[in-house]
């Protein structure tokens, strides 16, 4: 993690960013340096009487959640001591934590990570950008907390106009996370063409942000695909890029995010509770307000919806 404050220094300068320090999205005003107060809610004794009798927390007295090490705001970006975990997941995070009445402990973690981390105990919680699939159901427990929505972003000189369907992805190499459901997507879309005889796309694996546009800019990527949030605040701060089609991220449904837990541990349902008490009492509204989410917004939090693949 000791890398993490230079490659966002590195991320910020690629994309144009390192003297910016607020973005405007969907109309709301982001400013990393007024996000970093905390918001905090109140325990919430519904949720907390949900909690399995058998829980025993990785940390005694503390919520362990697993959370990107990558900077992507704005859901994750650490703050200058390198330590400090900001972003809307971390947010979510402590909201759960205070409706549980625990300690939140945020850990860094890779996408590769967190599966293990889960199911071996290690964290009691990942929120990570997780979308509910159906191949994920068989390991894990959701309870939902915003929509999953992406985008595909093109720099602003490019001259595609739009990518929303899957013959428009033909021969176009794209920027996006392995393993994600983003890419399952890509997969299928490409499957999809390749049968009907229009050339294949060409994935483009990057290791961070700074990487993601450098190829973008480059040349070395004709677009990028990945949660909506992510590149609108790339978008609104550098303007050197835009987006050109958005996808449910269950495609052809709609999809959720969740916050993720051991499947059969019982926590899941603690969770939902305390989700659904933060969403009511405005907390959880706020949070996605100061982090120009609010399109994501659900109404409710959902235990193990139909995913990706159902």
């Amino acid at each position: 993690m000791r890398k993490t404050a230079l490659l966002l220094a590195l991320s910020l300068v690629a994309a144009g960013l390192a003297h910016a320090d607020e973005v405007t999205i969907n109309g709301t005003g982001v400013s990393l340096e007024a996000n970093k107060t905390p918001i905090d809610t109140e325990k919430n004794p519904a949720a907390i009487a949900r909690l399995p009798a058998n829980f025993h927390p990785a940390v005694p007295g503390k919520f362990t959640v697993a959370i990107s090490a990558l900077s992507q705001p704005p859901l994750t970006v650490f703050a200058e001591d390198n330590k400090t975990l900001l972003g809307s997941e971390a947010d979510i995070a402590r909201l759960v934590a205070d409706s549980l009445g625990l300690t939140l402990n945020i850990v860094p973690a890779s996408w590769e990570d967190w599966p293990l981390g889960v199911t071996s105990g290690k964290y009691d919680a990942a929120i990570s950008n997780i979308t509910v699939t159906k191949a994920r159901k068989e390991k894990f427990d959701f309870a939902t907390y915003r929509k999953d929505s992406l985008g595909f972003y093109v720099k602003t000189s490019s001259p595609i106009t739009h990518l929303d369907k899957a013959e428009d992805i033909a021969g176009l190499r794209i920027i996006v996370g392995s393993g994600t459901n983003q890419e399952a997507i890509l997969l299928a879309w490409n499957a999809q063409n390749v049968a009907k005889g229009l050339r294949p796309f060409t994935p483009v694996y990057t290791r961070d942000d700074a990487a993601q546009n450098l190829a973008l800019q480059s040349g070395r990527a004709d677009a990028y695909f990945g949660p909506n949030v992510i590149g609108a605040w790339k978008a609104a701060l550098a303007g050197n890029s835009r987006l050109v089609g958005s996808v449910d991220g269950g495609w052809p449904k709609a999809a959720h995010i969740a916050v993720t837990v051991k499947k059969g541990s019982g926590l899941a349902e603690a969770v939902q509770v305390a989700l659904n008490g933060v969403i009511q009492n405005g907390t959880y509204d706020r949070v996605l307000s100061r982090w120009g989410e609010e399109v994501e917004r659900i109404p409710h939090s959902e235990l193990n919806p139909p995913g990706l693949g159902d």
